[in-house]
């Protein structure tokens, strides 16, 4: 099953493995140090990343490496993008909004 990118994000774990990995590749037993939780629960956090297409996990002796592909985020900043035009408008309207207070409170 091919989960979406913004399942991935949707949880602080998996936020947080994807900003430990964005630094550098680390074993997964490097990641499980990082939590309080079992090596199980972050390889199924893990699972799900991969799944999402924003983490790759590749063999290396007896260690499963993982490495982040932070270019599947795109998706994640597109969607965002198409409300940057309407919070602009807004914030621009409550500038003038304030702008105009503060007009009526020097008269």
């Amino acid at each position: 099953m091919r989960r979406d990118v913004f399942q991935a994000i949707a949880d602080p774990t998996r936020r947080a493995i994807i900003g430990l990995l964005a630094a550098q590749a680390l074993s997964v037993n490097a990641l499980a140090g990082q939590f309080a939780m079992s090596r199980q629960a972050v390889s199924l956090h893990i699972k799900i990343l991969e799944e999402c297409g924003l983490v790759a996990v590749r063999q290396q002796g007896r260690e499963r490496y993982c490495e982040a592909r932070l270019d599947q985020l795109q998706a994640v900043s597109d969607w965002v993008s198409q409300y940057q035009q309407f919070w602009t408008a807004q914030f621009a309207s409550l500038d003038n909004y304030l702008s105009t207070l503060q007009k009526q409170q020097k008269k």
